[in-house]
């Protein structure tokens, strides 16, 4: 019956965050001057607005479930993004009760959760 949820998120400056996301291993799809689709997988996606509310922003977060973490996160600190972009964070990996996960704010302060979760 259901086939994706997908958020919108703003940014502070469209341009910088479109070519972070991409740079991030993102697929985009233009769909406005301001507005574009980004997808990691078939169903796995959100919208990025040309579109910046400062509390907004500053309180949206993301999870994004990973089969590999560790993987991942040396993928992710491979692309070297904290040196590329100014304001963008990486967190080293976190282990909690639930699994494990790492931290990566975007371009705008957009604060993603990488992680996967224990085996039960």
């Amino acid at each position: 019956m259901f086939k994706s949820i997908r958020t919108f998120i703003g940014a502070k400056n469209f341009e910088t965050s479109t070519k972070f996301y991409n740079d991030l291993g993102f697929i985009e799809t233009v769909l406005s001057d301001t507005l574009s689709y980004f997808k990691i997988d078939e169903n796995l996606g959100f919208y990025l607005q040309k579109a910046f509310v400062k509390d907004w922003v500053d309180n949206s977060m993301l999870f994004l479930e990973v089969e590999d973490l560790e993987t991942y996160f040396t993928e992710i600190e491979n692309k070297n993004l904290t040196k590329k972009y100014a304001n963008v964070k990486l967190s080293n990996i976190v282990y909690n009760d639930w699994g494990k996960e790492f931290f990566l704010h975007d371009p705008s302060g957009i604060l993603w959760h990488f992680g996967n979760f224990k085996e039960l």
